[in-house]
């Protein structure tokens, strides 16, 4: 592992960080961040990618790097976290400063970033939480639920994410994993069953998108049919953002199961909102009383 300076930091070679490369691309590619010889350490409790705390002796950044071995690009894209990082960084959401991106994998091995070193302490356990009290843990439960009002506040499209958004670009994933997997001597994609459900998925995903146009033109020229272009648009969407994650983790076979792959992650959060936003079933209830079909049945019941 090599030697430890005074700091107790790794002075040598770190599983997965070549320190002394990545000293030489610094110099080389991003000299006003650094030029002089670096320290390092693996920062444990990372569940995937590789974490490490690098320093010069004068500044201390961050570096990202998927895990060691063979994994797929597109389950550990250190591009998409830099990107949306970076995105961010002009908003008011909380993320660390972004400094550099390297897609070189013949200096580390694999692609990797370097961001800024915010000072913390992360609790992943609930009986970590447990030493700090109720009014800590109350504390900590606000802070976090602003940060993520202030996440959903962003508008994707105005800070150049608006390929980020749900749920295309989970067909737009299993149409390009079906085109290239391969099982039983063909692609898969050209099994007609996985077709037509990407097919009912695509129809789905459309009638989706006019709901949300709709509801959006609605409230951006102050039409009396807000209440009912939102619910319509809130009952119907958050359906088929789940299916369609619900879809990608199926169709995506084997990978598509782990912790390896993010289409997990999509799922959680696509169920997330529809739970934290309402559920489909209490939209479907507004709007049936805002269109009065709730009312016309019943009083098709009471005078039959």
């Amino acid at each position: 592992m090599g030697g430890r300076d005074a700091t107790g930091e790794v002075a040598a070679k770190l599983p997965g960080l070549d320190l002394e490369r990545l000293a030489s691309w610094l110099a080389a590619d991003r000299p006003d961040l650094s030029a002089a010889p670096l320290t390092g350490r693996l920062i444990a409790g990372g569940r995937s990618n590789l974490t490490y705390a690098v320093s010069d002796g004068a500044s201390q950044w961050i570096l990202r790097r998927p895990p060691l071995g063979h994994v797929l690009a597109t389950a550990h894209d250190m591009g998409r976290e830099f990107r949306v990082m970076s995105a961010l960084a002009d908003t008011d959401v909380p993320v660390p400063r972004t400094y550099a991106l390297c897609t070189d994998a013949g200096i580390l091995g694999a692609p990797f970033y370097l961001m800024e070193n915010v000072a913390g302490k992360p609790y992943r356990t609930a009986s970590e939480l447990v030493a700090l009290g109720p009014e800590r843990v109350q504390a900590i439960s606000a802070g976090m639920i602003d940060a993520l009002a202030v996440l959903h506040s962003v508008d994707p499209a105005a800070v150049g994410l608006a390929d980020f958004g749900r749920p295309n670009g989970f067909l737009a994933r299993q149409v390009r994993h079906l085109k290239v997997r391969r099982q039983f001597g063909r692609v898969v994609g050209g099994f007609q069953a996985l077709k037509h459900r990407l097919a009912d998925l695509f129809v789905e995903m459309e009638m989706a998108a006019a709901g949300s146009r709709y509801a959006a033109g609605v409230i951006a020229t102050g039409d009396p049919d807000i209440p009912v272009g939102t619910a319509v648009a809130a009952a119907y969407c958050a359906d088929v953002a789940v299916k369609a994650a619900e879809e990608a983790v199926q169709l995506h076979g084997g990978i598509g199961m782990t912790w390896e792959y993010p289409v997990h992650l999509y799922l959680k959060r696509a169920k997330a909102d529809q739970l934290g936003l309402g559920s489909p079933g209490y939209h479907r209830s507004v709007l049936a009383e805002l269109v009065d079909i709730r009312l016309g049945v019943e009083q098709r019941f009471a005078q039959s």
